[in-house]
């Protein structure tokens, strides 16, 4: 049977693209890239924390650096110039990707954890303080949960948190408590990396505008495998990543209305932010360079935009409905087992992860034995330690899929289990 009927994309075509898949590993770890000593066949299914590059985003890079790295809005030069277009021409086509209005409204950052400082600092600060409160959930990733429990100290408001049930869903009741007319952001995870749960962030976000209250969407997990429109939510912030959606580390984007963006101040100053500046003030450039202080991400925002021509070629639709298949095949076939728990949804309500333990086996020590079968995951608390706790679980071990993964991958992620289980047994 071939790809395209086993698969909702072409999973052969699309891993041809990344030769990193190719590699064998089992080697000597103080020499990256593979050796002699490398024998085994890499199974990678690592994503949730970060996705692999294809060749054409690979190419935009040496392209950028072959061809016209220069800085960007500081030159009159060429190689400035034409710089300059590509930059912008990404902010461009980032709004498109997620039905934003324009370029005003799509910032670059490193990546979401700086986006969720950034507006933490550059509104947060300004508008929080004894009496209101922000409202997230127990399911945040630390770079939404610690930022805006940090903020909270730091100004006097409260943090609150939404229960999760014990399927893995969010109170929706809780909520509804929760949100009211003292909340002045209400800041959610769209998917969740530990549990998989997909969010209502548009009823959420409904919550907060019916009290006067903004919303911010942590996207890192949902924009890179499924459509994501802005508009539809109507959140008045988004992040994401580029490095977990084929793109490079040290980029990602804050999406923001525009009109939000103008009435907060930059928290980050220097460079091509400042329109003007005299001994005694300063006034600052137009949306979106207004919160890119410094050199900004050239090369990695050119490069995302490539990442997101890749991802819309291959369809968004399609890479949402493998993800899924592979999430529930792997969570029917460690559901059979009868000695594994798993956290989170049933299998065909959830993201392309499954976060797991098997019964006498620490999630560290399942890592390290998969790790000696060719097999990459993730072992620890995910960035969600308070979640962790709730659960009552000192760690789990996750296996996240994207589109160049396949079921014989997962196969051998539950041949390595079995081999885990047995050790210890």
């Amino acid at each position: 049977m071939g790809a395209q009927e086993s698969y909702p994309v072409d999973v052969e075509a699309i891993r041809a693209d990344f030769p990193i898949l190719e590699r064998k590993v089992g080697g000597d770890v103080t020499t990256p890239g593979e050796s002699p000593d490398d024998t085994e066949p890499l199974v990678y299914l690592d994503n949730a924390a970060t996705s692999h590059t294809p060749e054409p985003v690979v190419e935009a890079i040496t392209d950028y650096y072959r061809g016209y790295n220069s800085n960007v809005h500081r030159g009159i030069h060429q190689l400035s110039q034409e710089a300059s277009v590509a930059y912008e021409e990404a902010h461009d086509r980032v709004a498109e990707f997620i039905g934003a209005e324009g370029r005003e409204e799509i910032i670059f950052t490193k990546n979401t954890t700086e986006a969720e400082n950034l507006v933490a600092y550059a509104w947060g600060l300004n508008e929080l303080g004894p009496g209101d409160n922000v409202v997230l959930t127990q399911m945040e990733h630390h770079a939404s949960l610690v930022t805006w429990q940090q903020l909270c100290k730091k100004t006097g408001a409260e943090a609150r948190f939404i229960r999760v049930d014990e399927d893995g869903y969010l109170d929706m009741d809780h909520a509804a408590e929760l949100i009211d007319e003292d909340t002045k952001m209400v800041s959610v995870v769209h998917v969740s990396n530990t549990l998989g749960t997909v969010n209502p962030v548009t009823e959420l976000t409904e919550m907060a505008h019916e009290v006067g209250a903004y919303s911010f969407v942590d996207a890192a997990q949902s924009v890179p495998n499924r459509p994501v429109d802005v508009g539809e939510i109507d959140a008045d912030f988004l992040a994401f990543s580029g490095h977990k959606m084929l793109g490079p580390t040290g980029i990602g984007v804050l999406y923001g209305k525009q009109h939000v963006l103008d009435e907060m101040e930059p928290y980050l100053y220097g460079g091509e932010m400042i329109r003007r500046v005299t001994y005694e003030d300063a006034e600052w450039e137009d949306l979106p360079w207004k919160y890119e202080a410094g050199t900004p991400v050239i090369e990695q925002g050119i490069a995302l935009e490539a990442a997101i021509d890749y991802l819309e070629d291959v369809g968004l639709e399609a890479i949402q409905a493998h993800e899924e298949l592979l999430a529930e095949y792997a969570y029917d076939r460690l559901t059979e087992r009868g000695d594994v728990e798993i956290y989170g949804p049933p299998g065909d309500d959830r993201g392309g992860l499954v976060a797991f333990n098997v019964e006498g086996v620490h999630a560290h020590d399942l890592s390290s034995i998969l790790n000696d079968h060719a097999v990459a995951i993730r072992a620890g608390d995910h960035c969600t330690q308070p979640l962790h706790d709730t659960l009552e679980i000192a760690a789990s071990a996750r296996a996240s899929f994207y589109l160049y993964n396949t079921r014989a991958e997962v196969d051998k992620l539950l041949e390595a289990v079995d081999a885990a289980a047995e050790l210890f047994g």
